[in-house]
């Protein structure tokens, strides 16, 4: 995957879905780089403030299985809590899960901009080491 930064994210093509790219030094901060593009994908904060703090606890796994816990988490607390994570903090638990910490506004706190996210598709997910660091791509069902 061709990128610019060392840390960043991008949404790119796709027919009917949502794609998203995302990359960074480390696999945890790619993980929270993923959650901004998925956010940053449908929704424009601009303005919103943050409000609660929430973690989450993803269990041990392979590191697709964890990526996608992660941002189907962030689909689960939307839909059931309604909020959205402003910013998002990975760290691995030491026992090869990972710990997300977010700072999260209300849904009406954003402006929508695009299509809202139902699930996390598993059709072409990449979560990996590439180069000098790691990088995901992940298809959004919407």
């Amino acid at each position: 995957m061709e990128r610019g930064p060392e840390r960043g994210h991008r949404r790119v093509p796709h027919t009917a879905d949502v794609r998203i790219e995302a990359w960074a030094p480390t696999r945890e901060a790619c993980v929270a780089e993923a959650v901004t593009a998925m956010v940053d994908s449908f929704t424009d904060a601009t303005g919103a403030r943050p409000g609660a703090e929430r973690e989450f606890r993803a269990p041990a796994g392979d590191d697709e299985d964890l990526l996608v816990g992660v941002l189907d988490e962030v689909i689960f607390r939307m839909e059931t809590a309604d909020e959205l994570p402003l910013t998002t903090e990975v760290a691995d638990d030491g026992a090869g899960g990972l710990v997300v910490r977010w700072r999260t506004t209300d849904t009406d706190a954003v402006e929508l901009i695009g299509a809202v996210p139902k699930a996390v598709s598993l059709h072409e997910l990449r979560f990996g080491r590439d180069g000098g660091g790691w990088s995901c791509a992940v298809t959004l069902d919407v």
